[in-house]
């Protein structure tokens, strides 16, 4: 490193953000995450014992995953190598492996490579690092906001420890929040700022455990805060609500959030729970959630768990899709409010959904079975020659307009498919069918008997 190329080091550092600055340099500076660097857990050890193998460390943003590859970096004797797969390539990724090979051959020095954002990398640049963690040449620390098991190839994954990040607790980030007031070497400690409880409690509980959001917000309340009389720069509650606008939700369109609020929200519907499908919809169109993504849930929901225990629950939810393309946000946000609450509160049947997958399932088995020819159509050329339709019998020829006879393949005789339930319209259903069977075969005995 050049003199040039050291002060710019040196000025990057002292002028980075405070988030960057306050980042832990040891295991012991550490805050939160205890359930993985515990001093009793398993990447504490290997860390401190410099015997790290390839790991993934995943998780929220700002919950210290490039935190603890630093940590690693700072404490291992391997060769640190650190790229960002938002924009390096192979290139890149070939100069690290020709590098380390060299350090491997010469010294017997091993590379420890980082790749941040790893999930960043496609398939093929995934497959150019598996051989070289196969033989050792690299041990590889990949960290991604995204779950690993769909974004990162399953070969590396086997080749890899995950480690999974939970968003830092209220109390830890007040901690650090305590700490980078007055830290004078790497903190705001030399701007003799204060912040007041009330203002801790709530860039803690605002930040959604996201480390580097609630520091983020109390540099920027330090820096535009004029100072007292006493000459100290006060972070109150008003200035600490100036500085972070809006909550930060973790909730990536994409990712894990995304499916695991939308599955919170259909799970919530289809147990009747309107209180929680309303929290988890706002929680989704709080985010930015399209809403014809959210629409088209409930559409499912409305199929799939209401069914035909109330069958307007899919007229509402379908209607619901209509209005919110007609009107958009923020009052889209109300129909949606309205069709959720609607299926949530609907009496529950799956019976329908029940039935399809039960056809379709004899469907595979069986597959083309042959129609019974009273049902096959007469109406085309030559059809009524072969007799198809003949001995059809026309329902509505019938008391209740309906008439027993062979509907399903022969070889299905007596299969049932669709059994309505207990709940709602489909016990008037239920009972309608029952009646009307009854009736039926109790006219044709007397037929038979007369």
């Amino acid at each position: 490193m050049d003199l040039f190329e050291y002060m710019r080091s040196a000025n990057m550092e002292k002028e980075a953000p405070l988030a960057a600055r306050m980042r832990p340099r040891t295991l012991d500076e550490v805050v939160g995450q205890q359930h993985i660097i515990g001093k009793d857990k398993l990447l504490y050890r290997a860390i401190k014992a410099d015997k790290i193998s390839s790991v993934i460390f995943y998780g929220p943003p700002g919950t210290g995953k490039t935190t603890l590859a630093k940590v690693i970096a700072n404490t291992t004797s391997a060769e640190f190598t650190q790229i960002n797969a938002t924009v390096a390539g192979k290139k890149d990724m070939e100069e690290v492996i020709e590098k380390a090979k060299d350090l491997q051959g010469m010294y017997g020095r091993k590379t420890i490579l980082f790749i941040d954002e790893i999930h960043r990398f496609n398939k093929s640049q995934q497959d150019y690092l598996l051989p070289f963690v196969e033989d050792g040449t690299i041990i590889l620390i990949g960290a991604t906001t995204e779950n690993p098991y769909f974004e990162v190839n399953g070969a590396l994954i086997s080749r890899s420890i995950i480690f999974e990040l939970k968003p830092i607790c209220q109390e830890d980030i007040k901690e650090l929040l305590k700490i980078a007031v007055t830290d004078t070497e790497r903190g705001m400690g030399s701007y003799g700022a204060t912040i007041d409880e009330d203002a801790l409690d709530f860039l803690a509980d605002l930040s959604g455990g996201d480390a580097r959001h609630a520091l983020n917000a109390l540099e920027l309340g330090i820096m535009t805060t004029q100072r007292a009389q006493d000459g100290k720069i006060h972070i109150t509650l008003e200035v600490a609500q100036e500085c972070i606008q809006k909550r930060a939700v973790r909730y990536d369109k994409n990712g894990d959030n995304h499916y695991d609020t939308i599955s919170a929200f259909i799970k919530s519907m289809r147990g009747s729970d309107p209180d929680a499908a309303v929290y988890y919809l706002a929680r989704m169109l709080y985010a930015g959630e399209q809403v014809a993504f959210v629409a088209r849930r409930i559409m499912i929901c409305a199929a799939e768990d209401v069914g035909n225990a109330d069958p307007m629950a899919l007229v509402v939810a379908t209607n619901a899709s209509l209005a919110v393309e007609r009107i958009g946000m923020p009052e889209a946000q109300i129909i949606l409010a309205q069709a959720a609450a609607y299926v949530a509160c609907a009496p529950k049947s799956n019976a329908s959904c029940e039935a399809i997958g039960a056809a379709m399932q004899e469907v595979e088995r069986t597959g083309n079975l042959p129609i019974p020819t009273h049902l096959q159509d007469a109406h085309y050329k030559g059809a009524a020659k072969l007799g198809h339709g003949t001995g059809y019998k026309y329902a509505h020829n019938y008391p209740n307009h309906y008439v027993e006879q062979q509907y399903l393949p022969y070889e299905l005789s007596g299969r049932e498919f669709y059994q309505p339930s207990g709940n709602g319209y489909e016990v008037k259903i239920r009972e309608h069918m029952k009646r009307i069977r009854e009736e039926a075969r109790i006219q044709e005995n007397a037929d038979q008997n007369s």
